[in-house]
């Protein structure tokens, strides 16, 4: 079923604690806003309206960059009035879904979005609920004022699923004073019918300081690796770059830009570990900006491209294959400088030398070639 997102991102925060606004802060790597955005794409969504505090465009966009399908709209000063706004903004079919939902509920699994579509091939609207699980007590002024029935309650959680033309009606019904405690509040009151389907735990809300940490904890990382293999033939110089550092040498290796084959195959390597192409895709060789370039740039890209989606990179380890010159004098020096370029400790860096024994190119001293692998740790969604 084609469906739409509206994302509303429109509060303070203020109970959250000192700082900015919780829509904007980092949770596992990458700002909260973004994990839902995400998640709907992810999921399908024909378009995704952001429903954003007023001239706050520069904190959405650097939230969701890279991000396609989305865009932005101010809101209002309810949360009804924002999803007013957000509605009002969406551009798909009338006969189409559209999901609202709270951007304090960041992490939003797809199969939670299957049900919710599915449901609404029998429904007007769907809801994700949870059974109530703890005892309920009423509070009278700090004692207990006795037990509430918890038979047929159930915890509602957006998104919160719809045909578009009946939602529109609903909030067009609704009385501008009125507040409305969530959604299907507006929807019900205008006799829709509501399918209830499962929810899921990871949906919580993001509300005091302390919900963050829960947030983290439920967070997994997936490890994946990357491999580079680069190599570069000698030519007439007296210094040579490998690994970020200068060696006095009697040759030099030639390339377009510094030749640094260990920093090329390490960013290699990182690039391959989140699936972003090679170092050429990135710094094409015929761009003449790149010629004799500091191959650190390229190294520091791909480490910006893996923080972009919320990662970090775990460890290296760096071999490089060569008859001269001789590696181990420089070895400290290499693993310092790799170690600051990728913000890594110095026992999360190797590099390491080794020959061919005279055999094949780097054993006739034509050239050198360098291998490296990268892990890199990237944050997931729960996927219940």
């Amino acid at each position: 079923m084609d469906f739409a997102g509206v994302v509303v991102a429109a509060g303070s925060g203020s109970r959250a604690g000192a700082g900015s606004a919780k829509q904007w802060r980092a949770l596992g790597g990458r700002p909260v806003l973004r994990w839902s955005v995400e998640a709907l794409l992810d999921a399908g969504a024909a378009e995704v309206v952001v429903v954003i505090p007023a001239g706050a465009d520069a904190e959405a966009a650097g939230a969701l960059e890279g991000l396609r399908r989305w865009r932005t709209v101010a809101g209002g000063a309810t949360r009804t009035d924002s999803v007013r706004a957000g509605l009002d903004a969406v551009r798909i079919d009338e006969t189409a879904a559209v999901l609202i939902h709270d951007a304090a509920r960041p992490l939003l699994a797809g199969s939670v979005v299957s049900r919710l579509l599915k449901a609404l091939a029998q429904a007007d609207a769907a809801l994700p609920v949870l059974p109530v699980a703890d005892s309920l007590k009423r509070d009278g002024g700090g004692v207990s004022a006795g037990a509430v029935e918890r038979d047929g309650l159930v915890r509602a959680q957006t998104p919160q699923a719809f045909r578009l033309a009946p939602l529109r009606a609903a909030y067009a019904a609704w009385p501008d004073d009125a507040a409305a405690t969530d959604d299907m509040a507006v929807f019900e009151a205008a006799g829709g019918r509501v399918a209830l389907v499962q929810g899921a735990p990871a949906l919580l809300t993001l509300t005091y300081p302390e919900d963050f940490a829960m947030a983290e904890a439920l967070i997994a990382w997936e490890t994946r690796m990357g491999l580079g293999l680069d190599a570069h033939r000698w030519g007439p110089g007296d210094i040579v770059w490998i690994c970020g550092v200068p060696i006095c040498h009697h040759q030099t290796l030639v390339g377009h830009s510094d030749a640094d084959a260990g920093l090329h195959a390490l960013t290699d390597a990182i690039l391959g570990a989140i699936g972003d192409g090679d170092i050429g895709d990135h710094f094409p060789p015929s761009d003449p900006q790149w010629k004799g370039a500091r191959s650190d740039q390229f190294l520091v890209h791909a480490v910006e491209r893996v923080r972009a989606r919320g990662g970090r990179l775990v460890n290296v380890d760096v071999t490089l294959v060569c008859e001269q010159p001789r590696i181990k004098p420089h070895r400290a020096a290499m693993k310092a400088r790799l170690a600051e370029l990728l913000d890594l400790p110095l026992d999360a860096v190797s590099v390491k030398a080794t020959t061919t024994e005279g055999m094949g190119f780097a054993g006739r001293q034509e050239g050198l070639a360098a291998q490296a692998i990268a892990a890199v740790a990237l944050p997931v969604r729960p996927a219940s």
